[in-house]
């Protein structure tokens, strides 16, 4: 689709937008306002990757992070089925550490993030701002009302498709590896994407980030940055299974009969076993690995606790049905989009319950029935 279409698009979406806000306020406007103008900055300052790979004014190092990224990018082509269109063929230099800050927030004994909902984008457990300023002070805000808050920066976002978005500088403050996950888990969105269902995106992106870049690191025939990747996601496993086992132990407080200043004082001491249990397993496990400190250093609460499940919670699950797909993506993303296709209630446990790449191969089925038929008779 031409560029000026989809911005045409793009812009007919975020008017509209901003016009149906306007019952709700100037807050409202404005925070749309500031999405607009953020991104808007950007697309305006791209520049063509192939067209940095040629000039010779370019230094060699990021013209070597272009051959890098236009590699990647015709990788997730012609070998994961991602979207052949003009995302991430071009560059942007942000000039900070972060493209945008997310905020999440959560009630002071919940595990349950506070949602924001937006037309085309659907409702998500966070509210992304261009200004790190803003993203602050609206977490004061969220603050005063008594909710537990988490800023974090965000080195890529995806329009969905609505816009060709470009690789940022933030994407290339780490090696090959994380750019290459970066524009993986980004296109991902693009392939699938269900509305409402943060947790179900997210860990679906994920396994395609992370399918993706042992593939590219395969071909690439670099085994030893293969197994750094390998012992880098084993350790993101354990670290999410510390988080889940705190976020258990949580639930089981916060759902109790115990009086507030109770709950409150259970909740410092669960917080406190976790970074015990993470010195423990750093120190012997890890053997010393420090790259988890700085998140364990900061403070933790319900809103960062339920940040991590989003991204975290369903992606073994989204593997193994990978696996069950043979490594075929085309098959992979169309299992994935009929089990997205069923309603939000029953989609997890969909997941879990498939045995086969085709849901209709399902051995708990009756003949003809798929897991959507299964879990609809559960539901009559």
């Amino acid at each position: 689709m031409p560029w000026a279409t989809v911005m045409r698009a793009f812009f007919r979406s975020v008017a509209a937008t901003i016009v149906m806000s306007g019952v709700a306020g100037c807050t409202s406007i404005s925070y749309y306002a500031q999405s607009l103008k953020g991104h808007v900055e950007i697309m305006a300052a791209r520049q063509d990757v192939e067209e940095l790979i040629d000039d010779p004014s370019i230094p060699g190092t990021l013209r070597a992070r272009m051959e890098s990224a236009s590699a990647i990018r015709q990788f997730a082509i012609d070998e994961l089925a991602l979207p052949d269109n003009n995302s991430y063929r071009s560059y942007v230099n942000v000039g900070r550490d972060a493209v945008t800050w997310a905020v999440f927030a959560a009630p002071e004994f919940s595990l349950t993030p506070r949602t924001w909902c937006f037309p085309v984008f659907g409702c998500v457990p966070y509210r992304g701002y261009f200004s790190k300023r803003s993203a602050i002070e609206t977490a004061a805000e969220l603050q005063r009302q008594g909710l537990d808050v988490y800023v974090t920066g965000i080195t890529a976002y995806s329009t969905l498709g609505w816009s060709s978005d470009p690789l940022l500088s933030t994407m290339l403050s780490q090696d090959e590896a994380y750019l290459a996950g970066l524009v993986f888990h980004e296109l991902a969105h693009q392939r699938v994407y269900v509305k409402d269902d943060s947790a179900f995106n997210e860990a679906f992106a994920v396994a395609v980030e992370t399918t993706g870049v042992r593939k590219w690191l395969r071909a690439a025939g670099d085994t030893g940055e293969l197994r750094r990747y390998k012992a880098d996601r084993r350790r993101r496993a354990q670290f999410l299974a510390l988080v889940s086992q705190t976020r258990d132990e949580l639930s089981h407080v916060y759902d109790g009969i115990a009086t507030s200043e109770q709950k409150r004082a259970a909740k410092m001491a669960a917080i406190e076993r976790l970074r015990m249990r993470y010195r423990e397993m750093r120190d012997s496990r890890w053997r010393g690995y420090q790259g988890y400190d700085v998140w364990f250093d900061s403070p933790i609460n319900n809103a960062k606790l339920a940040a991590t499940s989003v991204y975290g919670d369903q992606v073994a699950t989204f593997l193994r049905l990978f696996d069950l797909c043979s490594g075929d993506y085309p098959r992979f993303f169309a299992s994935v989009r009929r089990i997205g296709a069923l309603d939000k209630a029953y989609r997890a446990e969909a997941l879990k319950a498939a045995d086969s790449c085709d849901s209709r191969s399902n051995p708990k089925a009756r003949s003809g029935e798929s897991v959507a038929d299964v879990l609809g008779s559960r539901r009559r």
